[in-house]
């Protein structure tokens, strides 16, 4: 989707800090953190949300945060993988993203 700022970053026409990649998934450095480690995790086709994504691009979008969480030291002591579905949600871009907080304690309820 050209209109699609994830799209574009997953295209590579938009730079991000891209953390890691897989053949499915993109992982880049969210430019507004929420926590010391923030990183969305995108599939690299658009979908809109995880309410509409089939079990394969979720799988993958979850195996790569997975995998970067790991990659960094996240483990232990933990880390919050989070999805926004639509606006009541808090989804302010319209493609699946899993944003990846970790680096402090977690508070809950979150919102």
């Amino acid at each position: 989707m050209s209109d699609c700022v994830f799209c574009r970053i997953a295209a590579g026409d938009i730079p991000a800090t891209v953390v890691r990649r897989s053949a499915d998934a993109l992982a880049f450095r969210d430019l507004n953190p929420q926590a010391p480690v923030h990183v969305l995790v995108i599939p690299l086709g658009h979908v809109t949300n995880a309410a509409e994504a089939d079990a394969a691009t979720l799988g993958a979008v979850m195996a790569l945060a997975r995998d970067v969480a790991a990659d960094l030291g996240l483990v232990e002591p933990g880390y919050r993988l989070v999805t926004n579905i639509g606006a009541d949600g808090g989804q302010s871009v319209g493609h699946l993203h899993v944003h990846l907080l970790g680096g402090r304690p977690m508070r809950w309820p979150p919102g």
